[in-house]
């Protein structure tokens, strides 16, 4: 019994041992998982910070690449202005080539957002969804491991204090038993009793120790299966991600250098480009160009002649004949004894003033007419018409005696940029030409376009109809015809001022005077006086003025004068209330209606102070002179 005792008291102490082992192992191992989770965790957030920082840096680019856009876009040259004008120069289109070449710079920069966005940071956050789950899943499987040897070891713990205390009773059994037996007071039932007391005891001893034996066999079994093969698998599985998860953020950095490195070629083309253009810059051509461009054409004045001052003579005020100002109009003879300040050629000014509006007839009546008409306009028909007629139809030169009622010196508005020196309105007027030839030309492509659906039209009707496509022909035909006419009034005038050179003012008012019965584009009387002095003095176009007789307007229509009116302005004609009148040319949009009295009798009243009744058949058939 004693040897007995002794054993048990062994296994208590070895028990007590690896118990104490086992805790501190299990101490450690927690220990572990807690610092791997804290490790693994600050991975992960390393690589949302690194993603973060390769997000700020796209956003960067996106807005770097958006003001340097809004910035080449702010420094293009506007269209109709200034900026436009001179990009004619070299060292403005290399700005503007600077410019395009910084919008595609900036394009690149685009390029490495999108391409930092596509390959970096949509990778890395899939990779992070990825990598989170990953991780999740081994510290899921070692937490299960660790409760599953908690478990055991609970059992084994369970088992090993039955086993303790089956023990005790069986030696408290055994002491019992060998007291009653001691003891002659006892019975021999007693004593039996103890006897088989304490054997049952032992037995339970022996029982708790061969369970405690299985228990402890068995947890030895798996803790050593979880200390060097599930643990060191997870510890394994955990090392792999992370050195996968640090390969990861490598390619990644190295990405995000080539992402800039690939565009490197591009942007050095870009700068290449701006180089290149900064070298095609010519000074000199440059100047060039703006003597192009302010050269006047203008001749310079001849020299002054020398006037000798004598008794009875007084000097005279005047620029001299051959002057620019004088042959322009600008100098005017002053007063004797005033001051003349006369500005030598270069310095003179181009001042065309605009004519003044025509004079206007007060009407009888407030109420009948509210606004007075202005004197007639001139007809819309094509100048180079109108030059036609006057270089070879003797009949309708008549028309132009109107010219020594009073024409001034047109072409002060700016359709045909008189106000600008003869060799600027050359070139104006023939790049309005051009203009014009081009405008014909889409629309002559247009019709020939339309022409050709036409007949596969007609060639195969269910394709479509035919006679749809007219009102657009029609339509086209139109506009060629107009923009034709404008073609050819702006030959004429930029024939006459490049051909007729001086007598381009002069040949302009001759042409459009064929529409202005009365001459009433008149500006000051001084024109008026140089006009008719000009006209008096060419005595090859006077004769062929007064030959002939003027060519005799049918008459299209009639009409009553509602008002009476008083023709003071030449061209017009005076009127009674009642009147009738025969209407020879109707309203063309100024306010004025030409009519005839009789064969030597005709001119224009105000449209509101009569009514007009036209001829069926002579109404949208007239012929404009």
């Amino acid at each position: 019994m004693t040897a007995l005792t002794k054993s048990q008291n062994v296994l208590t102490v070895l028990g007590c041992i690896i118990h104490s082992c086992i805790v501190l192992s299990r101490l450690c191992l927690q220990d572990q998982f807690d610092n791997l989770e804290k490790h693994t965790q600050s991975g992960i957030e390393f690589v949302e910070r690194y993603t973060k920082f390769v997000k700020e840096r796209s956003e960067i680019e996106v807005n770097y690449a958006k003001q340097i856009r809004n910035l080449s876009k702010k420094y293009q040259p506007k269209k109709n202005s200034r900026e436009e004008e001179d990009n004619k120069y070299t060292s403005c289109r290399a700005f503007q080539s600077t410019l395009n070449e910084l919008n595609d710079y900036a394009g690149q920069h685009e390029v490495i957002a999108e391409n930092l966005t596509s390959q970096i940071i949509t990778e890395l956050l899939r990779y992070l969804t990825e990598l989170k789950a990953e991780r999740k899943s081994h510290f899921h499987d070692g937490r299960k491991a660790q409760q599953h040897i908690e478990c055991s070891w609970k059992q084994l713990e369970t088992s090993k204090r039955r086993f303790e205390r089956d023990c005790k009773e069986a030696d408290r059994a055994q002491q019992y038993f060998e007291r009653m037996d001691a003891d002659i007071n006892v019975t021999k039932a007693d004593v039996e009793k103890a006897r088989q007391q304490a054997q049952m005891r032992h037995q339970m001893a022996a029982d708790s120790k061969s369970e405690y034996s299985n228990f402890l066999t068995k947890f030895n079994q798996e803790q050593n299966e979880h200390y060097y093969t599930l643990i060191p698998n997870i510890f394994q599985k955990l090392q792999e991600m992370e050195e996968r998860r640090i390969e990861r953020v490598g390619v990644s950095m190295k990405t995000y250098a080539e992402v800039d490195r690939e565009v490197l070629p591009i942007v050095g083309k870009c700068l290449d480009g701006m180089t290149k253009a900064a070298e095609s810059i010519e000074p000199k051509t440059d100047s060039k160009q703006v003597v192009e461009s302010y050269k006047t054409g203008f001749e310079p004045p001849g020299d002054v002649e020398f006037e000798d001052y004598g008794p009875g003579q007084s000097m005279k005020r005047t620029v001299s004949e051959t002057s620019l100002s004088n042959s322009r109009g600008e100098a005017k003879e002053r007063p004797s004894g005033g001051k003349s300040k006369g500005k030598l050629w270069p310095f003179i000014k181009n001042k065309n003033k605009p004519p003044p509006a025509p004079p206007a007839s007060s009407p009888p009546s407030p109420s009948a007419v509210p606004n007075d008409p202005q004197s007639p306009k001139q007809n819309k028909e094509p100048l180079s018409n109108r030059f036609n007629e006057f270089m070879a139809s003797k009949p309708k030169m008549t028309c132009l005696r109107s010219l020594r009622r009073g024409v001034s010196v047109c072409g002060s508005g700016p359709e045909d940029f008189s106000h600008l020196p003869p060799e600027q309105r050359r070139k104006k007027l023939q790049a309005k030409i051009d203009d014009l030839n081009k405008d014909i030309q889409k629309e002559m492509d247009q019709e020939d376009a339309l022409t050709k659906m036409k007949g596969v039209y007609e060639k195969n009707p269910q394709m479509g109809d035919p006679a749809s496509v007219d009102p657009r022909l029609v339509e086209i035909a139109m506009n060629i015809e107009k923009l034709q006419s404008e073609v050819q009034k702006f030959e004429v005038i930029c024939y006459c001022n490049v051909v007729l050179g001086g007598c381009y003012s002069y040949y302009v008012c001759v042409c459009w005077s064929l529409s202005s019965p009365d001459g009433s584009y008149t500006e000051e009387h001084s024109s008026e006086t140089q006009v008719k002095v000009a006209i008096a003095n060419t005595p090859e176009f006077d004769d062929e003025f007064d030959d002939g007789d003027e060519e005799t307007l049918p008459t299209i229509g009639t009409c009553k004068a509602i008002y009476q009116f008083e023709g003071h302005n030449e061209g017009t004609i005076s009127v009674t209330e009642g009147e009738l009148l025969y209407v020879i040319e109707e309203d063309k949009g100024d306010g004025w209606t030409r009519v005839r009295r009789n064969e030597e009798e005709e001119g224009y009243v105000p449209t509101s102070y009569v009514e007009v009744f036209l001829e069926t058949n002579a109404k949208g058939a007239m012929t404009y002179i």
